[in-house]
């Protein structure tokens, strides 16, 4: 069998804010992703503005690693994908975080997502020195995502190959057997008639007809019949007294 490829490297280039890095740390760990790198952090590093960002992420930035360029920070990967809008006049393959995903994936070796610094994003040299561009397909008249936002996406769609945590799934009680629904609108019924409800006496037949078509729509289990035998029971009966 193939070995598992391993977890793609998330790379920061020059970021500015240790605030974005800190919600870039708590983008990747929310999909299983615990590498960090960082390229020459413009206020340093470790800087203690990341760990409230984080929000609990605080494995990810404990282990982020700092080098002086981009070339030693990929330096042990295979395969490097640049996030960028444009394509900055270098020409590689363009891909959607969905495809570059499934290359991830299917690479053996170690691979890297790389990202630029917030204001301007990545430079000409950070981009030619990637094997591939990944283009997230946006808006054209707003194509404006932050750091952590482009990180998420990317995170997310290298995690769908992984076996995450899934919300638990809680099954739905079975619907109940239809003739407990009859004794319900009978009951119900009853009561409606007792209170008067049935004016005109001449619309009492479509009024039933109604009610009954309204009441097997619903899916009802037998514990829903039950709760709603107990309501009309007392809403049948006299108020206590106060």
């Amino acid at each position: 069998m193939t070995a598992a490829a391993p977890p793609p490297v998330i790379v920061l280039v020059r970021p500015q804010l240790a605030e974005n890095i800190g919600k870039a740390a708590r983008a990747m760990l929310n999909f299983g992703l615990t590498d960090l790198r960082l390229v020459a952090p413009r206020d340093g590093w470790p800087n203690p503005d990341a760990g409230p960002a984080a929000s609990g992420a605080d494995i990810v930035l404990a282990k982020a690693q700092v080098f002086e360029t981009l070339a030693d920070a990929v330096a042990d990967c295979q395969t490097i994908y640049a996030t960028t809008v444009r394509k900055r006049g270098v020409t590689k393959p363009v891909l959607t975080p969905e495809e570059a995903a499934r290359d991830v994936h299917a690479t053996a070796g170690r691979s890297a997502y790389i990202f630029g610094p917030e204001r301007s994003g990545l430079e000409t040299d950070d981009v030619a020195l990637a094997h591939n561009i990944v283009t997230v397909p946006i808006n054209p008249e707003f194509g404006s995502l932050n750091l952590a936002q482009a990180v998420i996406l990317l995170a997310y769609e290298w995690s769908k190959g992984q076996a995450l945590a899934s919300p638990p799934e809680v099954p739905l009680d079975p619907p109940a057997p239809h003739g407990e629904l009859e004794q319900l609108i009978e009951h119900l019924n009853r009561d409606l008639d007792t209170a008067g409800y049935f004016f005109p006496v001449e619309r009492t037949e479509a009024t039933l007809r109604t009610i009954r078509t309204a009441l097997t729509k619903t899916g009802w289990s037998s514990n829903d019949i039950r709760m709603m035998h107990g309501i009309i029971t007392i809403l049948g009966r006299t108020p206590r007294p106060r």
